[in-house]
């Protein structure tokens, strides 16, 4: 099943950079920055860097984050990560990726939020073209920060819109900072043209997801695993097709829900709503997109053709536009039809 897993062509559309960094890379930009580490193996670093285990609540999963941060403040480890991301996803015959990260955090040595982009960019585009993973990044605002941040944040974004960016974000500690704090924020990202996806519905409850789509303009909702205590807003989003970006194993951890047979991707995909699947971090949740594909089979009962559908469904979601759009559709349409029609591997 692991061989069949990993052959089955994927999309992932909610992945963060800086929770994905691989420990030997860490130690690497340790080395070249003289700074200091706890330790210097990288089995040994790694419950720094990962979740262990039972995890109590978002905010404890978050706090991994800051670990890794701290070595991704110059243009070359931005560069490298992002790059070393493309990589993984072409480990998981993963075709399409977005990959989101929050650049006002990288800026203690001096780097502009421009430059910070402009360097994951540059780690992306280098790894779409050795490893033929389509790239693209989502720039994201960060809830408990700074309403001028933000607003640069999204200029940046609109500036490199079509080159590279694809969307803007809103993530952090959703139950402190609600969607109703950045509606002006977002109107000025709706102005620019920049499409909208928002961490909702994973520490706060529906009402969390009914605000970023009605006063933020979401296109796409990360996470929305509570959207179902309403359902007239379940309905809603199953009609308007508002794709979910679910995250099942860092869902769990995060207790967005409290088990697999509670966690509702198979109630929203039977409803018709547009379930995709993801990975959230590659690092800290101890996962990968094959992995995550495994999880729906074993746990959840998906069935080969049902995990296609899913797929598909992240291809449709994918904020690209025109002709990349349909090419893509295309791409991941032929190749999930030649993976169904392969000998399954029992």
């Amino acid at each position: 099943m692991d061989d069949r897993m990993l052959s089955l062509p994927k999309v992932d559309l909610h992945v963060h950079l800086d929770g994905s960094v691989r420990p030997e890379t860490v130690i690497a930009l340790a080395k070249e920055s003289g700074e200091s580490l706890p330790v210097w193996e990288p089995e040994l670093l790694l419950p720094y860097m990962q979740v262990q285990g039972e995890c109590s609540s978002l905010v404890e999963y978050l706090n991994k984050f800051h670990f890794v941060g701290q070595f991704l403040h110059t243009s070359s480890a931005l560069t490298r990560v992002a790059y070393e991301l493309v990589e993984q996803a072409a480990e998981n015959n993963c075709r399409y990726v977005e990959v989101r990260f929050a650049p006002q955090l990288h800026r203690k040595l001096g780097l502009t939020v421009v430059d910070t982009v402009r360097a994951v960019l540059e780690g992306l585009g280098r790894g779409e073209r050795d490893f033929g993973v389509i790239a693209r990044c989502i720039a994201i605002c960060l809830r408990g920060h700074s309403e001028e941040m933000n607003r640069e944040v999204i200029r940046a974004a609109s500036q490199h819109l079509g080159r590279g960016v694809v969307a803007v974000d809103l993530a952090g500690a959703e139950a402190a900072y609600p969607p109703e704090l950045y509606v002006d924020l977002f109107a000025m990202a709706r102005e620019r043209k920049l499409p909208i996806t928002v961490h909702a519905g994973e520490a706060a409850g529906a009402a969390s997801v009914r605000t970023a789509v009605e006063r933020l303009g979401a296109a796409r909702i990360g996470h929305g695993v509570r959207m179902n205590e309403d359902p007239s807003l379940v309905e809603r989003i199953r009609k308007e097709r508002i794709p979910l970006e679910l995250c099942p194993i860092s869902n769990l951890q995060t207790k967005a829900a409290s088990s697999w047979q509670a966690y509702p991707i198979r109630e929203y995909f039977e409803q018709g709503i547009a379930v995709t699947v993801n990975t959230d971090n590659l690092t800290v949740s101890n996962t990968t997109i094959t992995k995550e594909y495994r999880m729906m089979h074993e746990q959840l009962g998906f069935s080969e053709t049902e995990l296609t559908k899913v797929v598909m469904n992240g291809a449709e979601a994918a904020f690209l536009q025109g002709t990349e759009k349909k090419e893509l559709l295309s791409l991941m349409e032929q190749q999930l039809d030649n993976w169904l029609k392969r000998e399954p591997v029992s």
